[in-house]
């Protein structure tokens, strides 16, 4: 049988209705606490060049408040890695950034930014950080991951929740099969296979379905179900789907 799929949280958005207004509230740990109380694996969170949701001084609220491991976004960046190596999360996803755009969009480019990537790599794993890239799951992207000998990809569904957002049917087979395939892939190569992006209650369970997926990474879908549910109902729902899939 696979294993249990695990279920990781990203809290950022909670940081984004606090930032909107200013002050302390809503809390992202307090977010953290509950994903913690109901049973989720892990909390993911991005600190961004413009500090536009999680802060600084998030970070180390969160790995104070909860033994959840803490999965840091973060960009290929001097003062990314330095941030990383003074808080010490359990995990650091290496994600692409953008200055201009709302969320991330699209893989990290690990092949065409290896030189670049590698030494960040290296003083992670040093550290002894468990380093994850957020990739497309195309084999050239793969083969740099492994090139780059990162323990870990996320691959990116977003063309996959927008192919069934749109309807096509056609699209949306050749990007579960691109998933099902590179996941596939990553473990016969050592490499542990996340996903996340754009999942949802109705599009998570074909992707929860691949058995050898470790890992989902969800935020923006939770944090907006939670305004209408709460945040407890909204993880165990998705905590459910997840769980009939497998």
């Amino acid at each position: 049988m696979p294993e249990p799929l695990r279920l990781g949280v990203n809290i950022d958005h909670v940081a984004t209705i606090r930032n909107a207004r200013g002050g302390d509230h809503p809390d992202p740990v307090r977010a953290a606490r509950i994903v913690a109380e109901v049973g989720g694996d892990g909390i993911t969170a991005h600190l961004r060049e413009d500090r536009r949701h999680i802060r600084d001084d998030d970070l180390a609220r969160i790995r104070e408040a909860t033994d959840l491991p803490l999965n840091l976004e973060m960009a290929a960046t001097d003062e990314m890695l330095a941030i990383a190596l003074r808080h010490q999360p359990h995990a650091a996803c290496i994600v692409p950034e953008k200055r201009e755009e709302r969320t991330t969009e699209g893989g990290l480019d690990a092949a065409g930014q290896h030189n670049r990537i590698a030494p960040i790599v290296e003083q992670l794993r040093d550290a002894g950080i468990r380093v994850s890239l957020f990739i497309e799951a195309e084999e050239r992207q793969l083969d740099a991951a492994i090139r780059l000998r990162a323990p870990v990809v996320e691959f990116h569904t977003g063309e996959y929740a927008h192919a069934i957002q749109d309807g096509d049917s056609e699209r949306t087979e050749r990007e579960l099969r691109r998933i099902t395939d590179m996941a596939a892939l990553a473990a016969k190569n050592g490499i542990e296979p996340h996903a996340g992006h754009g999942l949802t209650f109705d599009n998570v369970q074909p992707i929860a379905a691949i058995p050898q997926l470790a890992e989902l990474n969800i935020g923006h879908y939770l944090i907006g179900e939670a305004v209408f549910t709460g945040l407890e109902p909204a993880i165990r729902r998705m905590r459910e789907l997840m769980d009939d899939a497998r």
